[in-house]
């Protein structure tokens, strides 16, 4: 595996050490990912996303979606069963898991909905005014600014 040092960066720049973070933490993954639950990432529109989780054998109060610290996190806890039950065969697996998702600037989860064995959590990027695109009318008056101008004879 490839190690990258981001030292330059963290020299030559301010405020972009959770880019360097997050390439820091997927580059120095060890390669061994959960695979449990299996899910899917969809891209419904230009800003909003949703993410769906195969939860089959679960139930709502098993499950658990939280938004902490700019990640989502998704984990269930399967209540235990009554030890009288006698499996021929346990193909449905009902392990307790956790899954982490991080979220990017002004992401914000709207809603979650649990149906038939699958967890769907809406998205969406919620951009404040301030920093979306504005267009600037241009006038045709030449407007002079006075403030703070000093006459150069003056000062001389």
């Amino acid at each position: 595996m490839r190690s990258f040092d981001f030292a330059p960066l963290y020299r030559s720049s301010v405020g972009f050490d959770q880019i360097a973070n997050m390439m820091d933490r997927v580059l120095t993954n060890d390669g061994a990912t959960p695979s449990y639950p299996p899910y899917n990432i969809e891209k419904l529109d230009n800003d909003a996303y949703r993410i769906s989780i195969a939860v089959a054998g679960f139930s709502d109060s098993d499950l658990s979606v939280e938004v902490r610290e700019k990640a989502l996190i998704v984990s269930a806890r399967k209540a235990d069963e009554d030890e009288a039950k006698t499996y021929l065969h346990r193909g449905i697996a009902t392990r307790a898991f956790e899954r982490r998702f991080h979220l990017a600037d002004h992401v914000q989860v709207i809603g979650a909905a649990h149906a038939n064995g699958m967890l769907h959590i809406e998205l969406e990027r919620q951009v404040p005014e301030a920093l979306k695109p504005r267009q600037i009318t241009i006038s045709s008056e030449v407007k002079a600014i006075d403030k703070d101008v000093v006459d150069a004879k003056s000062v001389n």
